[in-house]
């Protein structure tokens, strides 16, 4: 299948996707999509970007281990993370 559409950029680099590729790509508002630059041009399409857990197993461990010695407790990941940081 070949499409071909023309779309103009703006000045601040923005591109209008044209309505029959967003249909065709399934594409709504705040889609995300990445570029590819290849030898033959630009490739776009869809991406799905996931959350990263935030700390890794032994962190969590780690974390526990201190709030059960320590008794601290963290409102926020944040604050948690700053003082796992400083140890």
């Amino acid at each position: 299948m070949e499409i071909i559409e023309i779309a103009k950029m703006t000045s601040k680099g923005q591109v209008t996707v044209p309505a029959p590729i967003r249909e065709i790509l399934n594409l709504k508002k705040g889609s995300s999509v990445v570029f590819k630059l290849t030898e033959k041009g630009v490739v776009f399409m869809p991406c799905e970007i996931r959350q990263r857990e935030t700390y890794t197993q032994e962190e969590w461990v780690k974390i526990e281990r201190l709030v059960a010695e320590r008794g601290k407790s963290y409102k926020t990941i944040k604050r948690a993370k700053k003082h796992v940081d400083s140890l």
